[in-house]
């Protein structure tokens, strides 16, 4: 006897006519043919529906293979706190073409953007993404909180120090100044905002992530 097939609910966040759909089908039907469709399935509809109300940016990665959290460490991470942003950089190369930005968690809408900058390291870009996100907020007087999935970078900033092992060049003096700003921003900028790292084996990857993997 064939196993009867669960259902699934189809969000199209991107697509010739977005929405929720009950079918593979009809989700198909909305994604063939254009470019940069954004979609995934749910298990209920109304998990569908919610995310249909949040973003592509909130739930993308979410599916990606990772090891498997036990119930405990899910109910430790929780739910990712939407009132912030959050920061990622990527680079083509250690070092390469290096760029990073800031995006709002919720919507995925871009806040801030640099580069790409000649030779960098992403650790570098990790870096210079949360002093950036830590000015952009204390500008606008926010209290959002600021995500990273780097550790590293979480480490130099509390540090105040970019402590990368990468020599500065010809070819890499812009991203030094910016480096030298960062570091003096931090050794004169008192600020409250938490930097809190994005917990991905939970969450999928970080909304503002460059989908380079």
């Amino acid at each position: 006897m064939t196993a009867k097939k669960k259902k699934r609910f189809y969000v199209v966040w991107k697509g010739k006519r977005p929405g929720v759909y009950p079918s593979w089908e009809a989700c198909k039907a909305q994604i063939t043919g254009f470019k940069g469709a954004q979609y995934m399935s749910f298990a209920t509809a109304r998990e569908a529906e919610a995310a249909y109300n949040s973003s592509y940016a909130a739930y993308k990665g979410r599916g990606k293979k990772a090891p498997s959290l036990s119930p405990v460490e899910r109910l430790r991470m929780g739910e990712p706190n939407y009132h912030s942003i959050a920061v990622d950089a990527a680079s083509s190369g250690n070092p390469g073409i290096m760029e990073y930005r800031g995006v709002d968690t919720r919507t995925g809408k871009v806040l801030f953007k640099q580069g790409p900058f000649k030779q960098g390291t992403n650790n570098i870009g990790e870096f210079l993404a949360i002093v950036h996100g830590l000015a952009f907020l204390k500008e606008r007087q926010s209290d959002r909180v600021i995500y990273t999935d780097s550790r590293t970078a979480i480490t130099w900033v509390r540090k105040k120090k970019c402590n990368t092992k990468l020599k500065e060049g010809p070819a890499n003096r812009n991203l030094f100044e910016l480096v030298r700003r960062a570091e003096e921003w931090l050794s004169k900028n008192s600020y409250n905002t938490p930097v809190v790292k994005w917990e991905t084996r939970a969450w999928g990857e970080i909304p503002a992530d460059f989908g380079r993997k």
